[in-house]
């Protein structure tokens, strides 16, 4: 059931939002060459506990840290481990601090050092995706506006766009009602309500959009071992439009040029 926020909530809401932004904008500073995922694990798990918040990932069915790390071909849910960044790696961040019982989760994907040219502008044009994505949002727009924007974007830059994970709705619950799908058609799917919060989170790939989960249960990747990009952001349906609620300090909306 998707649940609609009161204006209390709502503003728990934004707590939540902005911690998890100030949480990846410093989780976002320590990618570099041979800093391990763990180090960012311990870090992101300091962060968030001296703050008298809750990681969400932490235990969450199972998952071991408090941070999913995903690098280069691994697309999503990524269990930080000791092998340390390379000079050309992409490194995708994901937090989700619990603030006063309310869950803020976001993520972006980091180059270390140089990176290919192709793997640079597939890491720019899935940010794209991502707004144009939240563009779409408005009272009585639908989830496939939203997947729409996002898959005539990434399809027509010659990418694919991962069809098994999906946004979500989010609040007290890390992962509530609806399903935001990355593909769909104009006019299709849930129409959407002012007070709705939920995540948009395209995965974007440089080659096929075919994946598989590793023998952890948890580690998604490519199937033909391209690269995958994502990023990530919680928004909530306003009265006439759209607020992201995860924004860092200084971000601005990326669209196509």
């Amino acid at each position: 059931m998707v649940t609609i926020k009161s204006e209390r909530e709502i503003e728990k809401m934004r707590k939540a939002g902005k911690a998890a932004a100030e949480c990846l904008t410093e989780m976002m500073k320590l990618v570099k060459a041979g800093v391990t995922p763990l180090e960012i694990d311990r870090a992101c798990h300091e962060w968030t506990v001296s703050r008298g918040y809750i990681p969400a990932p932490l235990n969450y069915h199972g998952f071991p840290k408090s941070i999913c790390i995903s690098v280069n071909d691994v697309v999503c849910h990524g269990i930080p481990d000791k092998r340390a960044f390379k000079e050309g790696d992409i490194v995708n961040l994901d937090v989700t601090p619990i603030v006063e019982g309310f869950h803020g989760d976001t993520n972006a994907t980091v180059c270390v050092g140089k990176v290919k040219p192709e793997v640079r502008k597939l890491v720019d044009a899935t940010l794209v995706c991502l707004w144009e994505g939240i563009r779409q949002v408005k009272p009585g727009a639908t989830l496939g506006d939203i997947g729409y924007a996002i898959q005539k974007y990434a399809e027509g830059a010659g990418y694919s766009v991962v069809l098994e994970y999906c946004g979500h709705g989010i609040g007290r619950g890390f992962h509530e009602d609806p399903s935001v799908s990355h593909v769909g058609r104009p006019g299709q799917g849930m129409k959407l309500r002012e007070g709705m919060t939920f995540t948009i989170e395209p995965m974007i790939n440089l080659g096929k959009r075919h994946v598989y989960v590793e023998d952890d249960d948890w580690t998604v990747r490519t199937k033909d071992g391209s690269v995958s990009a994502q990023f990530e952001h919680t928004v909530l349906v306003t009265p006439d439009g759209v607020e992201v609620l995860t924004l860092r300090k200084g971000e601005t909306p990326v669209f196509p040029a």
